[in-house]
């Protein structure tokens, strides 16, 4: 399966103008044959911990963008959005939306404190892994990458883990190496994409990347916009576990 990052900047807290800017995006993407296709962490809005402003219910525009898109391009979408559940609470929800109009919410499992994320998002509880075409997709965001044991949790049953994100160029390279980590200690590959473009004081440098279950780069993004492809396979997951049959080993130790 072709899988493609689109690394697109984000006109803050206007989702309508980021809607527009990011339509011409996926048809590039689609256009090359991708059939999953990666955008950013609240990719119409970008990280605003105003959910009043910027949130959205469960099903509101910038997911039915989201579904419009993949219908049109015939591919899966995948992107996060800031959406108010029917309790009334905000998550930052990660959606896979499918061409046939099946709609996946994966809600953030560890909002960024360091940000005061969690005072305005509730965290998720579960994972969420989707068959996409026989590919095993696992959704998370951003925040997620630096937490290894919810990668480790869903090992066995994935072949690419998606990570849509908002990580500023002042720890680019913690984003670089956790990319690559959690692929090689997976034996997954990995599609990271994040944000270009400034917001105050924050600078976002991309470095999206699609790295595979050995670590290796595949395609990789610059500071500027782009549209990233790389075919991914599982049946290359499956032949570097067998050749490599690290998984077994791994254990977990009460050490209490």
């Amino acid at each position: 399966m072709k899988v493609a990052a689109v690394q697109h900047d984000i006109v803050w807290e206007d989702a309508v103008a980021t809607r527009e800017h990011v339509t011409p995006l996926i048809a590039q993407a689609a256009a090359t044959g991708a059939r999953l296709v990666v955008l950013t962490e609240m990719y119409a809005t970008g990280f605003s911990m105003h959910p009043e402003r910027i949130g959205e219910d469960e099903g509101g525009p910038n997911e039915q963008f989201l579904l419009t898109q993949a219908a049109e391009h015939d591919a899966y979408l995948v992107a996060s959005i800031a959406q108010r559940g029917s309790e009334g609470r905000y998550r930052n929800n990660a959606i896979l939306a499918a061409p046939d109009g099946t709609v996946h919410r994966y809600a953030k499992i560890h909002p960024f404190s360091y940000a005061r994320e969690h005072e305005h998002y509730a965290a998720g509880d579960r994972h969420v892994t989707v068959d996409v075409e026989g590919l095993r997709v696992t959704l998370f965001v951003c925040y997620d990458l630096r937490f290894a044991d919810e990668f480790w949790a869903r090992a066995e049953g994935t072949d690419v883990y998606v990570v849509p994100a908002n990580w500023p160029e002042p720890r680019r390279e913690h984003w670089r190496a956790l990319l690559r980590a959690r692929a090689i200690e997976n034996q997954a590959y990995v599609v990271g994409v994040n944000r270009v473009g400034t917001v105050k004081s924050a600078l976002y440098v991309g470095d999206s990347a699609i790295i595979d279950p050995l670590g290796q780069a595949l395609a990789e993004g610059g500071p500027g916009e782009t549209v990233l492809t790389s075919d991914v396979e599982g049946v290359t997951v499956s032949a570097v576990r067998r050749e490599f049959p690290f998984l077994v080993d791994r254990r977990n130790v009460d050490r209490s």
